[in-house]
């Protein structure tokens, strides 16, 4: 019988390798951005410590205490040379928490700092905060927009499903010590809050997504823009929406922003989800659009369909056939790692560089809407291929 010393070495041996193990590049593609063959996070990276009491004489058949379910939906930044996620880690209670993992090189060693992250509440404390979009603002904070989920105590007795969403906010100086900021004022639920990294007319600008409740979007028209005076209390007055919901398209029933857009000499780049309903339920994937620089709710560039779904074992896991991303870094030299979750389990990258996803963005046609308008561009496209070829 394996004896506590040497569970726990077999443990620690089995957790190095799965940390430090290369991941590689998949060849093939679309060329407009590469997979990689491993996720970069799963339940299985978060450390030992948090997962097992390591003392013999308090646990001494080495049992996992405290189990850990996933690692999803996380927010991206450079911080000081290094590739940081804020990872929504979700525990085996169901509950989720924010913790910090960093890599070298962005697509593989990822390591979680020591500890989750505390922060602080709101004047009425959430049940589960998840989701967080990352802002280095040009005021000089860093701010964390996430999802603050309560119970909704206006549905009937008894019904213990009912939810309401409300962005939170919080800021930073070393991703360490927040500051919670009152949770944004909305008329509307709203989940897939993200703060543009600059000023715009001297305000703060947030990418909105507004919804009846809180799985429905309802009158929601889709992504939103709206302009704030006071981020430390924080209210959306008027909305606008910059990218809307269409019939029969990939963000039929829902869509929403996923990380800041990256500023390009072109315009800003957006990567948003989009959900529609099919006979395995809700599917959800990633696609991309531009807005112009000089206004950053002015849409200039709207290509059709979806950048990336969900293939293989990303299909599978606690709520399949899912793709969500809200983490994203561009380094200097171009490249552009892309951060996303499947099936709200794991964590995995892709990679391309600016260039490619402003060149996806303006020569991909729009989605036209009908069978008839899709057939007309995709006769185009061979017309001028087979003029080619002659």
């Amino acid at each position: 019988m394996e004896t506590f010393n040497e569970r726990l070495e077999t443990l620690l041996r089995r957790h190095e390798e799965l940390i430090t193990r290369e991941n590689v590049a998949i060849d093939g593609g679309n060329g407009i951005f590469t997979r990689y063959k491993y996720p970069v996070l799963t339940a299985e990276h978060t450390p030992l410590f948090w997962r097992y009491d390591l003392n013999e004489r308090t646990n001494p058949y080495l049992m996992e205490r405290i189990g850990m379910n996933a690692t999803m939906n996380s927010g991206a930044m450079k911080w000081n040379g290094r590739y940081l996620l804020m990872v929504r880690v979700e525990g085996a209670d169901r509950k989720s928490f924010f913790a910090v993992a960093e890599s070298p090189n962005g697509v593989d060693n990822f390591r979680f700092w020591d500890y989750p992250v505390t922060m602080p509440e709101d004047t009425v404390p959430a049940t589960n905060v998840y989701d967080m979009r990352l802002t280095a603002h040009e005021d000089g904070w860093i701010y964390g927009v996430f999802c603050a989920e309560r119970h909704d105590d206006s549905a009937p007795a008894g019904d213990l499903s009912a939810a309401t969403a409300t962005a939170g906010i919080a800021r930073t100086k070393d991703l360490k010590t927040w500051e919670r900021l009152p949770d944004l004022k909305s008329r509307s639920q709203q989940r897939n809050v993200v703060l543009h990294p600059e000023f715009v007319e001297g305000k703060y600008a947030f990418y909105t997504r507004p919804q009846d409740g809180f799985i429905d979007a309802g009158s929601g028209g889709g992504i939103g823009w709206a302009l704030v005076d006071d981020i430390t209390h924080a209210e959306v007055r008027e909305e606008t929406i910059i990218d809307r919901r269409y019939y029969h398209t990939i963000k039929e029933v829902k869509n929403g922003e996923g990380p800041h857009p990256i500023k390009t000499p072109q315009g800003w780049l957006h990567l948003a989800h989009g959900v529609r309903a099919c006979a395995a339920g809700l599917r959800y994937v990633l696609y991309m659009y531009m807005t112009a620089l000089d206004d950053p709710a002015r849409l200039i560039a709207s290509p059709g369909g979806a950048f990336m779904v969900p293939q293989g074992e990303e299909r599978v896991g606690d709520v399949s056939n899912v793709l969500f991303a809200n983490g994203w870094i561009a380094d200097d030299d171009g490249r552009v790692l892309i951060y996303y979750a499947s099936s709200d389990t794991r964590m995995h990258v892709a990679t391309s560089t600016v260039d490619r996803l402003v060149d996806y963005c303006l020569h991909t046609p729009a989605d036209g809407l009908s069978t008839g308008a899709s057939v007309e561009t995709l006769k185009r496209l061979i017309d001028k291929n087979l003029k080619q070829q002659r």
